[in-house]
């Protein structure tokens, strides 16, 4: 009993540790895979703003390992992106990178406050069909931005990629122990190094920089003039950040099952972008693409997230030369595989099943973000949406009943739902104001009076009716109906009777 007893503390030490640096090790390989992910992103990125390819690179860098230690989403990766990068193309052709670099730090301010005011929460009021409308889209625009690397290739390119699929599906019935896409990236590059297959490699990409990122501080005037032309600019990019930030932080807490802080996430990617632009970075957001090869791979905590960007930065300077040899076939069958996974394709065979206006809103917001390359915008049309329809909904919720006294001098109009602007026209196109009766009453015991179109619509059947010399009641209200009519309404102000429900 007491050799159990006493064995049982190192038992328990071990286990824990092993538990530790096993979480390690797959926090660490997984980080490997995303920085070697994410260096033709961002020199195809920096392109698209047309700043030079260690623009991207740095801010890749510097906002993933910063944002490692002030997000609020463990294992989300964050760094250039386009959805960014398409909004500096007319700064930087107009201004030039100095001016990319204030607005940057400006952008990083702006959702620094958006995190203070626990901007955070509006996500609530992105929809499940949207969200997946949101995922659909950019399984659709990370398999395009393939497209150059597949059509014009070398068959060689075309073997190697189709291999590198085959390892990335196929390696993980052999061993979880290793990211399947770390060993199709180490496969690929020994097999173009060996048979000295004729391939695009990351050296054809771009140039890379040899130097660490120094600090520095934007060589822009300090006048109102700069700030007017920054701010258009720096509150774009602070919304298109946060919008696909917050997005790609609730597919990683669903793919997780696990939760996220999101007003923290704003202060984060605030912070985040700030030292990018003092660093020589453009401004950056979370990449959904590289947060799914993260998650994957098995990675869950904060140091995948600081292990990319650091292994990058070493991959930069120090490994140069090895990295500059890696097969772009082999990136591109790893983005090939983060399209597949991350395509919903459930929600095809539940376009059937589901309700016709969330089909539609999935459907709308993916065709208008890989229309128009625009994340923010498909967005906002699908949440647009999904409002009209749900305002439509509840509209139809609402039922007036009517029914005439047995002396034909009163009627009564029942009204039971939500009486809001969607429903306003509805309540008082449903009272008969030609009727020649004396009086009418107007029973709102069982409705609820939302906004000032409600009370509008009130104040226009009262007033018309008095107009035409019948007397009005309306009963019923509740308190905060009541509370509304009394503040914005017009026709209690006239003499009409309007009583509350006790």
């Amino acid at each position: 009993m007491t050799s159990q007893t006493s064995s049982a503390p190192p038992a328990r030490l071990a286990a824990r540790l092993r538990a530790q640096f096993g979480g390690a090790r797959v926090e660490i390989l997984s980080g490997i895979v995303v920085a070697l992910a994410l260096i033709p992103e961002a020199i195809g990125f920096s392109v698209i703003a047309g700043v030079d390819p260690k623009v991207g690179l740095y801010a890749s860098v510097v906002i993933a390992c910063t944002i490692a230690f002030t997000g609020g989403r463990p294992a989300m990766i964050s760094a250039a992106t386009a959805a960014t990068a398409v909004v500096m193309v007319d700064l930087v052709r107009d201004h030039g990178v100095q001016y990319l670099f204030a607005a940057t730090i400006l952008m990083g301010l702006i959702q620094i406050a958006a995190g203070f005011l626990k901007l955070g929460r509006l996500m609530r009021f992105v929809s499940q069909s949207v969200m997946t409308g949101f995922v659909n889209a950019l399984a659709i625009l990370i398999f395009l931005a393939q497209m150059p690397e597949l059509t014009g290739v070398s068959p060689a390119t075309y073997g190697l990629i189709a291999l590198g699929l085959a390892i990335i599906y196929g390696f993980p019935y052999i061993t979880r122990a290793v990211p399947a896409p770390l060993v199709a990236i180490a496969v690929l590059t020994g097999l173009t190094a060996w048979l000295h297959l004729d391939v695009r490699t990351v050296s054809h990409l771009g140039a890379l920089p040899s130097a660490l990122p120094s600090f520095a501080l934007p060589q822009v005037p300090f006048t109102l003039e700069t700030l007017r032309i920054l701010l258009p600019y720096a509150a774009t990019l602070a919304a298109v950040g946060l919008l696909e930030s917050l997005l790609t932080a609730q597919i990683v807490d669903d793919m997780t099952d696990t939760g996220s802080d999101k007003n923290r996430e704003c202060l984060g990617q605030g912070a985040a972008n700030i030292v990018s632009a003092l660093f020589g970075g453009m401004g950056g957001c979370a990449m959904i693409g590289q947060s799914v090869i993260n998650v994957s791979s098995g990675a869950r905590r904060r140091l995948s997230t600081f292990v990319a960007g650091a292994f990058l930065l070493l991959l930069l300077v120090a490994l140069q030369d090895l990295l500059a040899v890696v097969p772009v076939a082999a990136l591109t069958a790893v983005m090939i595989m983060v399209s597949i996974n991350t395509f919903s394709w459930r929600s095809l065979a539940r376009l059937r099943t589901n309700p016709l206006p969330s089909s539609v809103v999935m459907l709308a917001t993916v065709a208008v973000v890989v229309a128009t390359r625009d994340l923010a915008i498909g967005v906002l049309v699908g949440v647009l949406l999904s409002g009209v329809f749900f305002a439509g909904k509840v509209a139809r919720l609402s039922r007036i009943a009517s029914t005439l006294s047995p002396d034909g001098r009163t009627r009564t109009y029942t009204v039971t739902g939500q009486v809001f602007f969607a429903s306003a026209a509805t309540f008082s196109d449903a009272i008969d104001l030609l009727e020649p009766v004396e009086r009418l009453v107007i029973d709102v015991g069982g409705a609820h009076f939302w906004d000032i179109s409600a009370v509008a619509a009130l104040d226009r059947v009262v007033l018309k009716a008095r107009e035409r010399g019948r007397s009005v009641e309306v009963r019923g209200l509740n308190q905060a109906s009541a509370t509304l009519v009394e503040r914005f309404g017009t026709h209690h102000k006239a003499g009409a009777a309007t009583l509350p429900h006790h």
